[in-house]
């Protein structure tokens, strides 16, 4: 009997924030996906359609994205990227140590760097007239200057944080990228390199075309 091939589907802004840029989070598993050459299914979803039952039930806090194939639904794109990286080869490395260490840089994507990345950049999009702006905004600076000049440290004149491309490298790069704005990645030349080279993949490259797509179809509608 011939197996039957669950293609997954993801959820993802109708209208997004971003405006096209590849910042929300479906782009890092749209990107894992096109890395392993997993087809899948987009299902776009408003504002208000985010916070209804039905959606609440793929994602319990009621943000994107979501992920769909056949019984299994899961939330945290961390995780679905995980999810993603284990099932098929290309993301994660074969050998027990090397997969660890890859392992390791996705949590500090997701949990060292985004952390003030996020804080710093909530701050500048939601407290921008407030009297203390200017006195704060140096201080979340400085957290995020803190964490890119280790990471920059660490990777050097490497490629990649640890050997070949891998998940870690993926959400590494989908977190600084939310910096883009602000500046402060041109202090490190080697990460602005580091992103690039990433931003080249053809993998990367069909993600951000796909979320860029639905972008402009919301223009021209």
């Amino acid at each position: 009997m011939k197996k039957t091939i669950s293609v997954p589907t993801i959820t993802a802004f109708k209208n997004s924030p971003d405006r096209g840029k590849g910042l929300a989070r479906d782009m890092r598993v749209r990107w894992a996906l096109e890395e392993v050459e997993q087809p899948y299914n987009v299902q776009l979803v408003t504002f208000e359609e985010l916070k209804q039952p039905s959606h609440l039930a793929l994602q319990p806090f009621g943000q994107i994205p979501s992920y769909e194939e056949g019984d299994l639904v899961l939330f945290e794109s961390g995780a679905i990227v995980f999810h993603i990286a284990e099932k098929h080869t290309g993301l994660l490395p074969s050998e027990a140590k090397a997969r660890a260490h890859a392992i390791a840089w996705m949590f500090c994507a997701l949990n060292t760097i985004e952390a003030p990345i996020v804080e710093r950049s909530s701050f500048v999009l939601f407290e921008h007239d407030k009297s203390w702006y200017n006195e704060r905004l140096p201080l979340l600076d400085e957290r995020v200057h803190v964490r890119l000049k280790q990471l920059s440290s660490h990777l050097g004149n490497a490629s990649w944080l640890d050997g070949a491309f891998s998940a870690g490298d993926l959400l590494m790069v989908t977190v600084l990228r939310r910096l883009g704005s602000s500046g402060l990645l041109n202090h490190y030349p080697n990460l602005c390199d580091y992103i690039a080279r990433a931003e080249a993949r053809p993998a990367y490259q069909r993600a951000f075309a796909s979320q860029l797509a639905v972008f402009n179809d919301t223009l021209n509608s």
